[in-house]
C-alpha cells in the first residue's frame, strides 16, 4: 500500500512497505546527483552506493579524478555495490533516473538539457578541476533539482561547484572530513558553503533519501503552504537572534530557504518549523547563513568586467583629477572576489589608458555576514580560482603558496572590508562608482527603492 505525500500528478512520493518496489520518486523532472571524489574516493563511493536504494528516482553522475592513462575497472567495481545499471559516460548520453554514470578517463564532462557531453580535459596550469566543471554546469542546467556530493580527495576541486548548486537552490552533502581517507576536498567543501548534511560516506545515502521523501522545493514545482503568520514569526526570531531584519526581503526567496531547512529536518508544516526554531537556537544561526548565501567568483560575467574597465573606469580618468582618490563601494561583497576583481581591473585600466598619471582607487567592500568579511580580509583563495583568473593576472596580482593563492599587497591595500547592514546602516557617500550585483534581486520593491 502506498501513502501519497505529494498530491501533484507528475510527482508521487511513496512510503516503502515490504515487497514494494515502486520508485521513491516519480517525475519527469528528477534530481541529478553529481558526486565528486579523488584520492581515497573509491572506498567512499562503494560505501555510498552500497547504502543507496535501487529505486530512488534520482540519477547519479560520478566525477572521479583518474589518471589520463587509467585503464581500471571503475564501472565494474561500482556495479558490485549497486543493482542500478552503471555506465561509462559517452557524448550526448541522456541521463535517466535510477542509473549511475561515470566520467571516462582523460575527459571533462558537462551536462545540457539532461544529456552528458564530453570534452578534452581542461587542464589549467597543471591543475584539472573536472568536479567544479561538472557541478557548475549541473547547477545551470537543472537549478534546484541539482545535488552535489563531495567525498574523499586531495585539493579543493568541487568547492566552487557546490557553491553554484547552493545558489541555484540545490542540495549539498559532504563526507565528514575526519572519516575521509584524504580530507582536503571535503574540508574545502565544508569551508566553502553551509552543507545540508555532513556525515560519513556510508550515511550520506540515507540522508539524501530522507530529503527527497519530503515535499520540499527539490521536487519540482512543490511549494509549502504560504503561512504569512508563521513567516513573520520566523523573521521575528531571526531578528532577535541575529539583530538583522528580513521583513523587506522577497517572500518567495525566504520561503525557498525555509523550505530547504524544513526538508532537511523532515518538517511538513511551517508552523511546526517555527516551534523547532524556538527550541533550537543553533538552527536559527544556520537559517541565517542560508539566507545570506553569497555565491561569488572572480570576474563573474567576463564581458561585464571588460566593459567596466574599458568604458566606465576609463571615462573616470577623463573626468577626475589624478590627485583625487576615486571612491567605490561594493555592498554585499561576500568573501571578497568581486572587490578584488574591481581593484585588479582598475590597475589594468591605469596601465592601459593613463600610464603616466597617478590615479588611485579606494574600495569600500561591505557585507552583512561578518564571517565572510573575515575571510575576505585575508585575501586567500583556493587553487581552483584558476578556472576564473587568467595566468597573467595570477602572476601579476597573486602570490602562490602551497595549494592556495594570496592577493598581493598592492591589491589588498586598495580595499577596506567592513561588516555593514545596507538596510539600516549609513551608506558611503561621495562615491564615483557603486557596484551592486546579485543583491537587489533578493529585496522587495520597497527596499530596492
Amino acid at each position: 500500500m502506498k501513502k501519497k505525500i505529494n498530491p501533484q500528478k507528475d510527482i508521487k512520493v511513496s512510503v516503502e512497505t515490504e515487497g514494494n518496489t515502486e520508485p521513491i520518486l516519480k517525475s519527469n523532472l528528477f534530481p541529478i546527483v553529481g558526486i565528486g571524489a579523488s584520492a581515497g574516493g573509491l572506498e567512499a563511493l562503494e560505501q555510498f552506493f552500497t547504502n543507496l536504494p535501487v529505486n530512488s528516482g534520482m540519477a547519479y553522475v560520478v566525477i572521479q579524478h583518474l589518471d589520463p592513462n587509467y585503464k581500471g575497472m571503475m564501472r565494474e567495481l561500482l556495479q558490485r555495490n549497486t543493482a542500478m545499471p552503471v555506465y561509462t559516460a559517452t557524448d550526448r548520453l541522456k541521463v535517466k533516473p535510477d542509473c549511475v554514470y561515470i566520467i571516462p578517463p582523460n575527459k571533462s564532462m558537462s551536462i545540457l538539457n539532461g544529456s552528458l557531453y564530453l570534452f578534452d580535459p581542461l587542464e589549467t596550469r597543471g591543475l584539472r578541476l573536472p568536479v567544479d566543471f561538472f557541478l557548475r554546469s549541473l547547477a545551470d542546467d537543472i537549478q534546484e533539482r541539482s545535488v552535489g556530493v563531495i567525498l574523499s580527495g586531495m585539493g579543493s576541486d568541487g568547492s566552487l561547484g557546490i557553491r553554484s548548486i547552493k545558489e541555484a537552490g540545490g542540495i549539498v552533502l559532504v563526507q565528514q572530513p575526519a572519516t575521509a581517507k584524504y580530507e582536503s576536498m571535503p574540508r574545502c567543501a565544508v569551508e566553502s558553503v553551509v552543507a545540508d548534511f555532513i556525515a560519513p560516506a556510508n550515511e550520506l545515502a540515507a540522508r539524501l533519501i530522507s530529503i527527497i521523501k519530503q515535499p520540499l522545493h527539490l521536487i519540482a514545482d512543490q511549494k509549502i503552504q504560504k503561512d504569512t503568520s508563521s513567516l513573520e514569526k520566523i523573521i521575528i526570531l531571526l531578528r532577535r537572534q541575529t539583530g538583522h531584519d528580513f521583513s523587506l526581503y522577497k517572500k518567495n526567496t525566504l520561503y525557498r530557504r525555509i523550505e530547504r531547512r524544513m526538508g532537511i529536518h523532515q518538517i511538513n508544516k511551517i508552523a511546526s518549523y517555527v516551534r523547532y526554531l524556538q527550541e533550537n537556537p543553533v538552527e536559527l544561526d544556520i537559517l541565517f547563513k542560508e539566507l545570506l548565501i553569497g555565491v561569488t567568483s572572480f570576474f563573474r560575467d567576463t564581458l561585464v568586467w571588460d566593459y567596466l574597465r574599458d568604458t566606465v573606469i576609463s571615462s573616470l580618468f577623463i573626468r577626475k583629477d589624478p590627485d583625487n582618490i576615486i571612491r567605490a563601494w561594493i555592498p554585499g561583497c561576500s568573501t571578497g572576489e568581486e572587490a578584488f576583481s574591481l581593484a585588479i581591473i582598475f590597475k589594468e585600466a591605469i596601465e592601459k589608458f593613463s600610464p603616466n598619471k597617478n590615479f588611485s582607487l579606494q574600495i569600500f567592500a561591505t557585507d552583512l555576514d561578518s564571517n565572510a568579511i573575515e575571510r575576505a580580509r585575508k585575501g586567500v583563495f583556493s587553487a581552483n580560482i584558476i578556472a576564473d583568473v587568467s595566468q597573467i593576472r595570477l602572476s601579476r596580482f597573486f602570490i602562490k603558496a602551497d595549494d592556495q593563492y594570496r592577493v598581493n599587497a598592492e591589491i589588498r591595500e586598495m580595499v577596506v572590508f567592513a561588516p555593514q547592514n545596507v538596510i539600516k546602516d549609513p551608506p558611503f557617500t561621495r562615491l564615483d562608482l557603486l557596484c551592486c550585483r546579485n543583491l537587489m534581486i533578493y529585496m522587495d520593491t520597497e527596499l530596492q527603492k
